[in-house]
């Protein structure tokens, strides 16, 4: 998906918390960007080559290693590798086409330790092409260092977690998402016993260069519970967490296979940029505050829905939300209060102008048509493409 397309998307189903007047609970991120840091310049370093095909097993190594300092259990019996078979050589041997890296900690409590919280993100990228690396500092060593992260974070909890944690580390996404396609097809456990399925991937940067200190949190609309969570947990200080549908965008990254599995998931990424799937993703250019308060996130997430009494339960109930206007509708009324900073063309102002009337006049009568949706879609690509 195009960049531009993923602005319409925001355009039409960023959530009124990210424009709302009324301020989220706020906590400090408890992960800092020192922790982080470390892990994303080695997985993104020359060395590793842009972490494709053999040269992602450095990779691997790295999150295997971590695994067994902190003392989780391997996930796959005694191995923390699930590998990845790929086509039979000449000779009809076997060959390993990638390997997923898999750690957990179990629950404390009985009744609840056979049901799971998954934390993952996939760790390979690109590699190197016509003599350039494609080094993947966002994309995903920025998800990866989230998830190295939070496990320790919850290896050193005082009180453990009431259900299992497991920590996914998926090759191969960059590959028709194959690694998550594996693990799913070939669960340690049914995989009706995912209670959450959790991934971030690209949170180091800002949508576009936007000036933007935002994180697009999807798929809370299909898991019942899940966006009343959002707001228990809340946001960490000086980041807004928006969010998103996850229809619009399609399948993006390795929730796509549990999504269809029709597991509860939540997806974090802060948007595409124009170093994306460029040798210009690189470590210099991450924004370590972000990912630090990004994996605080999760963290805060990871600890809530692993002692909640319950969570969520799937849903396919999706009808159209007046809080999706009110996010086009407060759009609309921030590019006119800004035009001192962004001018606007006369049919610039016109478009606006008229988008925000929609809107005003659809959130005073309370109710939207899918009419009117679709009619507030193509209206989002029109500012899209004349405004932003």
């Amino acid at each position: 998906m195009s960049r531009y397309l993923f602005l319409v998307v925001v355009l039409w189903w960023i959530t009124p918390a990210a424009f709302c007047e009324d301020q989220p609970q706020r906590f400090k991120p408890q992960i800092t960007p020192e922790d982080v840091k470390p892990h994303i310049e080695f997985l993104a370093g020359e060395p590793l080559k842009g972490r494709s095909g053999e040269d992602a097993l450095a990779a691997s190594n790295y999150l295997r290693a971590h695994f067994r300092k902190l003392g989780l259990k391997p996930l796959f019996g005694d191995d923390y590798y699930q590998n990845i078979p790929g086509p039979k050589a000449p000779d009809g041997s076997p060959t390993m086409y990638g390997r997923n890296v898999g750690a957990w900690l179990p629950g404390s409590d009985e009744s609840l330790q056979n049901e799971f919280i998954i934390v993952s993100a996939h760790y390979d990228h690109l590699g190197t092409r016509d003599g350039k690396i494609f080094r993947g500092a966002d994309d995903n060593a920025s998800g990866t260092s989230m998830l190295l992260e939070v496990s320790r974070q919850c290896v050193a909890l005082k009180e453990k977690p009431k259900r299992s944690i497991v920590f996914l580390g998926f090759d191969l996404e960059e590959h028709l998402l194959w690694g998550s396609r594996w693990f799913v097809a070939h669960p340690p456990w049914p995989i009706e016993q995912v209670k959450l399925f959790m991934t971030a991937d690209m949170i180091g940067r800002s949508l576009g260069n936007l000036n933007l200190k935002t994180v697009f949190v999807m798929g809370s609309e299909h898991g019942v519970g899940l966006s009343d969570m959002l707001t228990t947990v809340g946001e960490p200080n000086q980041l807004s967490v928006a969010r998103l549908g996850i229809d619009l965008i399609g399948t993006r990254s390795d929730y796509g296979p549990f999504r269809d599995q029709k597991v509860p998931f939540l997806f974090f990424s802060s948007g595409e940029h124009p170093d994306y799937h460029t040798p210009n993703d690189v470590p210099e250019r991450i924004d370590y505050d972000q990912v630090a308060s990004v994996a605080s996130l999760v963290l805060k997430i990871t600890e809530h829905t692993a002692n909640a009494p319950q969570v969520a339960a799937w849903t396919d109930d999706l009808p159209p939300r007046l809080e999706e206007v009110a996010s086009l509708h407060r759009i609309c009324k921030a590019l006119l209060a800004s035009e001192d900073e962004k001018p606007l063309t006369d049919i610039q102002r016109f478009l606006v102008k008229q988008a925000e009337t929609t809107t005003r006049n659809i959130l005073a009568r309370g109710t939207v048509t899918p009419q009117e949706r679709r009619a507030l879609i193509h209206t989002s690509q029109i500012l899209l493409l004349s405004v932003f």
